[in-house]
């Protein structure tokens, strides 16, 4: 069973993480990426652990392809502050495609619930033409 707590003391680890993130770039740049989010995309800093796809969406609009290197920054940040585990159970030859809102996700699911299976997806892009059947 999830507990409030919990809950309340994720959004506080992923907002510090995000903090940190961007504090590497520098107090000012800091302070402009949180007052665009505010201003321009309409996202608080307390808003941003409920609406995490938005969160991604407005730092690709604003680093473009750069967005996802601030990313994995902030998956790592969170990582060190969140200790938990998922099990690859697939093939090794597969890494799974996992995406920064997925992966908050997964990381949420963990640190709430310690008993709670996390399910990934994984497509697989094999190169082949899509077939048709008629």
């Amino acid at each position: 069973m999830i507990k409030t707590n919990d809950h309340s003391r994720f959004k506080e680890i992923l907002i510090d993480s995000i903090d940190e993130a961007f504090s590497s770039l520098g107090e000012k740049v800091k302070n402009v990426l949180f007052f665009q989010l505010e201003n321009k995309f309409k996202l608080t800093k307390e808003e941003i652990p409920g609406k995490i796809q938005d969160f991604s969406d407005a730092l690709e609009k604003i680093f473009g392809l750069a967005a996802k290197n601030l990313e994995i920054l902030i998956m790592k940040k969170l990582h060190q502050k969140i200790s938990c585990s998922y099990r690859w159970q697939g093939p090794n030859w597969l890494v799974p495609d996992v995406t920064f809102t997925e992966y908050v996700e997964l990381l949420r699911f963990s640190f709430e619930d310690e008993n709670k299976i996390g399910e990934v997806e994984v497509w697989v892009d094999d190169g082949e033409k899509p077939k048709q059947f008629v």
